[in-house]
């Protein structure tokens, strides 16, 4: 089922491998829709086993959370919930962490995103709910998007670029796959 809305990560393909080898240089670490963005060659990982998955959520650290998103991103994205997922249920679950401006559940997805009033508040919510059970699952949290138009703002960075580096890519074609 399509949503239109974006999973937060994409493809890039070139004609050439410098090019794409330029791109993955270039373009690491830059911001892209309130996020860092990491540049790497595709990979295919094999799915890890279940009981890894559950019991292999290690305790994240307040520090290293808030510096992975831009400060303007307030949102927790909050998954892994296969049942009885609500907004009370997330009211409940992330109000101890500050003022929520925001809460939308997605149910048949088994996910959330929980809108704080403060980046400092969303990075506690994350260091403090990820790994832990709700409703007898173990759920993931990690920061949700800022911006819903990723495209206007792939252009926006793609712009930005030196012209130099930007020189080197006249006449490729690009193509990007937000999925």
């Amino acid at each position: 089922m399509a949503t239109g809305k974006s999973k937060g990560y994409g493809f890039v393909s070139f004609y050439n491998k410098l090019d794409a080898e330029n791109a993955i240089v270039h373009m690491g670490g830059q911001w892209l829709g309130g996020r860092q963005i990491r540049t790497n060659w595709a990979t295919r990982k094999p799915p890890a086993p279940k009981s890894t998955q559950e019991n292999n959520t290690k305790q994240l650290r307040f520090e290293d959370v808030v510096n992975q998103s831009s400060p303007k991103n307030c949102t927790v994205y909050c998954g892994g919930i296969a049942s009885g997922l609500t907004d009370q249920l997330m009211r409940q679950t992330f109000s101890p962490f500050g003022q929520i401006m925001e809460i939308r559940v997605f149910p048949e997805k088994g996910y959330s995103f929980v809108r704080f009033s403060t980046h400092e508040s969303a990075a506690h919510a994350i260091v403090s709910v990820n790994g832990t059970t709700i409703e007898g699952h173990v759920v993931k949290c990690y920061w949700g998007k800022e911006s819903p138009d990723m495209t206007k703002n792939f252009q926006q960075l793609c712009s930005s670029c030196s012209s130099n580096w930007a020189s080197d890519f006249d006449g490729v074609s690009v193509t990007v796959f937000w999925i």
